[in-house]
């Protein structure tokens, strides 16, 4: 199967909607909830999803 995002830049490979890694499925994605992710997949979201949480705990405290 092949999947065209209109959120994706070819230039460098990032997602527009969430401004970084284009990861299929991850928070915030157009396919959040829609699709079947491999249990490789689902670790690499929930590393991102914690990175994020922890960079927004960061911003708060400033």
């Amino acid at each position: 199967m092949t999947f065209h995002c209109k959120n994706f830049n070819l230039e460098n490979g990032q997602c527009k909607r969430l401004s970084g890694e284009c990861v299929p499925a991850r928070k915030g994605c157009v396919l959040e909830g829609r699709i079947a992710v491999t249990d490789e997949l689902a670790e690499r979201i929930e590393k991102i999803n914690k990175e994020t949480r922890q960079g927004s705990r960061k911003k708060q405290k400033k």
